[in-house]
């Protein structure tokens, strides 16, 4: 497929996914939603239209996951995301099981010209995991992962969590790059670029992606890498949600073990500047097996704590060797950093479930 072919094919990951919720809500006033009847919903344009209440049971049938409209009760708790800002009513929520599902939901929009968002983790900080009046293509219950311990990979659903493929990579003692939440989505990470600890030594998750299945929106269902599609394989690896639904990724695998060095160093404000400028000069040099970061936990007005966070990988005296010059640089208010299994590492900064953070 040429550059220029599946740009053309990418409309239906379009910024769009985010009209403007009072136009929306205006129009879904004048048709509220009950079961069977025609659906008043968004096309691609902005302008509205009406789905009938025939497509949308034949729509459902064709599924072999469920198809939810405002009527259902599951709706209000399958539209909400992470961001509680975001608040938008899709027309349809298709919760597909496979790619099965989702190449006909992607049918079911193209000939309908429907406005269409697709939802992997729902952790889209802009909302882009959802749409008003639109489609959703709901992947999250689309979370297999299976790891193949020899040749090094792992294949996960597109709906699967970073914490899904930690927890099948490290009964191997291996990984691979995702992020430091293990409640995301690895489908929005790794089209994005997705840093974690594990970065410095082996790159970001897009570079450690060897393959993916994906439905484009022309319905069809490629397979990418760096020999099988290679242009559409490039642009999907830190070019975000636009050119496909992406329904599998393989991994490529690393062994880092099942323990690392990880901790936080936590300052009091008035060494904050001292820390800070050691700081960039300490993590210019920090061996590629350690990632530091830092943050701040002050609130507007407060002088606040800084905190310089740490993860090593690789034998725990040559972390401690490389750890101690920032140990010793500026004194901390206190030191935790120790050994800590990875998969706990990935967990410390979840925050609660979906379903508890919207309940």
């Amino acid at each position: 497929m040429k550059r220029r072919d599946f740009c053309k094919s990418t409309l239906i990951g379009g910024a769009l996914a985010a009209l403007p919720a009072a136009h929306w809500r205006a129009l879904a006033a004048e048709a509220a939603p009950t079961a069977g009847a025609d659906l008043a919903a968004v096309r691609l344009s902005g302008d509205a239209t009406v789905i009938p209440a025939a497509a949308v049971k034949d729509f459902a049938a064709s599924l072999h996951g469920r198809l939810l409209t405002a009527s259902d009760p599951d709706y209000d708790q399958a539209r909400r995301i992470w961001n509680k800002m975001i608040d938008r009513r899709p027309a349809l929520i298709a919760r597909c099981s496979g790619a099965a599902d989702v190449a006909r939901a992607v049918a079911f929009a193209r000939e309908r010209e429907l406005l269409v968002a697709v939802r992997g983790g729902g952790h889209s900080f802009p909302g882009y995991s959802t749409c008003n009046g639109g489609l959703v293509i709901d992947l999250s219950a689309m979370r297999a992962v299976r790891v193949d311990p020899a040749a090094k990979r792992a294949q996960a659903a597109g709906g699967a969590w970073i914490g899904d493929l930690d927890w099948e990579s490290q009964q191997y003692g291996l990984a691979t790059p995702m992020g430091e939440i293990s409640n995301t989505g690895v489908g929005g990470l790794t089209l994005g670029g997705g840093y974690g600890w594990l970065a410095r030594r082996y790159g970001v998750a897009c570079d450690n992606l060897v393959s993916a299945d994906l439905i484009t929106a022309d319905g069809k269902m490629l397979r990418v890498s760096a020999t099988e599609n290679p242009d559409l394989f490039w642009a999907i690896r830190g070019g975000g949600g636009n050119f496909g639904v992406v329904c599998s990724f393989e991994y490529r695998l690393h062994e880092i073990g099942t323990q690392v060095m990880a901790g936080d160093l936590i300052y009091a404000p008035a060494q904050t500047r001292s820390a800070l400028e050691y700081y960039s000069q300490f993590s210019a040099r920090a061996p590629r097996e350690m990632t530091v970061e830092m943050s701040w936990g002050g609130s507007p007005g407060d002088d606040g704590d800084l905190t310089i966070s740490v993860c090593y990988i690789g034998n725990p005296k040559d972390g401690e060797r490389a750890l101690q010059p920032l140990r010793a640089a500026v004194k901390t208010r206190s030191d935790d950093v120790r050994m800590m299994s990875y998969v706990d590492l990935q967990r410390r900064f979840d925050g609660p479930p979906l379903s508890e953070r919207n309940s």
